[in-house]
């Protein structure tokens, strides 16, 4: 009985690659992003590209003992009492005038660190009387187009 030869090839689990364009001399991080800026724009409304940083969770101290693995050390490294770093958050389009938020994604995998970001971004906004704004999570054109016709 012959078996049938195995694929050699792995599963690409890395960071997914976004192409990138150029408008107006920005350098958007996605086509779906250049293209988002290109509806918002030919729209006539108010906004800004990656122009504010939210940051969902500030800096702090961890007091008890904290001792963690790094990169080329064998023993654990005493971190007690040292800062964790604040979680920040920069949506791709804000308009503060028209009262929304844009965040274009195309494929989000699962181990990427986006969605419990955009929990904590949602949460934020909830927390800070932001509820008044309209969020919108396009991942495609054709989503853009309807969230440009919704805010229109």
């Amino acid at each position: 009985m012959k078996r049938k030869p195995t694929s050699s090839k792995r599963k690409n689990t890395g960071a997914i690659k976004s192409k990138k364009a150029v408008r107006d001399g920005i350098t958007f991080a996605s086509s779906l992003e250049a293209y988002c800026y290109d509806q918002l724009k030919e729209s006539g409304l108010d906004f800004q590209y990656e122009g504010e940083s939210f940051t969902v969770l500030p800096s702090f101290k961890y007091e008890g003992m904290y001792l963690k693995s790094t990169s080329g050390k064998k023993e654990l490294v005493d971190y007690t009492g040292k800062a964790v770093r604040a979680i920040t958050y920069k949506p791709d389009f804000v308009s503060h005038k028209h009262k929304f938020i844009i965040e274009t994604k195309g494929f989000v995998p699962s181990n990427h660190s986006f969605p419990l970001r955009w929990k904590l971004f949602l949460k934020y906004l909830h927390e800070n009387g932001m509820s008044d704004y309209s969020v919108f999570l396009p991942k495609n054109r054709a989503q853009v187009d309807d969230v440009i016709n919704r805010l229109k």
